[in-house]
């Protein structure tokens, strides 16, 4: 794991811990019970009763137009230079489609069931995988606990989490507790069994919007290919599209990758690929001027790759 891969999971485990613990801590919530938000342990309301015409626009206005204008600003920024980058980094789904693929792949030597040939044991970026069946048993447990607990940890943004989970863990939930869990799971467990990577690229909102704003900047940060050192693909098993969570071909136009998730677990492997050579990785992440040969190839156009958007070797600069 790289230094990159290292801070991911760091920000992924902390985000997660995040979004299951900001009810319990009242940190954010929407409370259906006194029928208002909390933030940081206190109420958050619109403050319009009780209060004169002007006072109440203001208040609507910087209790909901403006923090809904800078989340969505912030977004959209985000989004514009870096693409998917909550999926990648934050995104507590995400988080568990990952956990999910490699476990599923120990199990059966395929990252999703619908992968229709197993990928290879031994893969030149050094991965080493023999699957076994018994690993189907730790898939299902997954699966089944972060079902259980995504659903429990959705409700408690809605009611009050210690009731929620108090309730569960006496087993004393009312019928309306129990009926929104019970479905909740059912439909998460065959989510993330069936169709996670399809929720991530068709399914989720957030997602698609990232995508969106990501495509109409041709300069944004991408999966840049040293396409001059093409040739250096030649002996390997495509070790880049095997670490790919979401079943994408890092080296193809930008168009083909419009749901990357900017994870760079494809820079990883190619760079683990071209170590014990000594070289650099075909795949690194470019931007600016450098970002125009991914995207402008969408278009038929080929455009000319500054010198400098790829790290190389002193050997493969000197063509030795």
């Amino acid at each position: 794991m790289n230094g990159v891969q290292r801070q991911r999971l760091l920000w992924r485990t902390a985000f997660f811990a995040l979004f299951v613990l900001a009810p319990v801590l009242d940190l954010f919530r929407l409370d259906l019970t006194q029928g208002h938000f909390i933030l940081f342990g206190m109420p958050w309301t619109l403050g319009v009763r009780d209060v004169g015409s002007i006072e109440a626009s203001i208040n609507i206005i910087v209790r909901a137009f403006l923090p809904i204008a800078l989340i969505i600003g912030t977004g959209v920024w985000l989004s514009w230079r870096y693409g998917r980058l909550y999926c990648g980094w934050l995104c507590p789904h995400f988080s568990v489609v990952e956990a999910i693929n490699s476990l599923m792949r120990r199990a059966s030597g395929k990252p999703t069931i619908w992968q229709r040939e197993p990928l290879p044991e031994s893969q030149s970026d050094g991965v080493r995988i023999h699957p076994r069946r018994v690993m189907w048993l730790p898939v299902a447990v997954t699966v089944l606990f972060f079902s259980l607990l995504w659903s429990v940890s959705l409700m408690t943004y809605l009611l009050p989490p210690i009731e929620i989970w108090t309730n569960l863990l006496t087993a004393s939930l009312t019928r309306n507790q129990f009926v929104f869990i019970g479905v909740a799971t059912t439909l998460f467990v065959i989510e993330f069994t069936f169709a996670r990577h399809l929720f991530c690229r068709f399914g989720c909102a957030i997602g698609l919007f990232q995508s969106l704003v990501w495509m109409g900047n041709r300069k944004a940060m991408v999966v840049g290919f040293d396409r001059e050192r093409a040739a250096d693909c030649a002996s390997c098993d495509a070790s880049c599209e095997h670490a790919c969570p979401m079943r994408l071909q890092p080296r193809r136009i930008k168009r083909k990758m419009f749901t990357c998730t900017q994870c760079q677990q494809c820079v990883q492997a190619c760079e683990h690929v071209n170590r014990p050579a000594g070289k650099q990785s075909l795949l690194q992440m470019v931007e600016g001027q450098c970002a125009l040969d991914v995207s402008d190839r969408d278009f038929g156009r080929r455009p000319e790759v500054p010198c400098g958007c790829f790290h190389r070797d002193a050997q493969a600069e000197s063509g030795g």
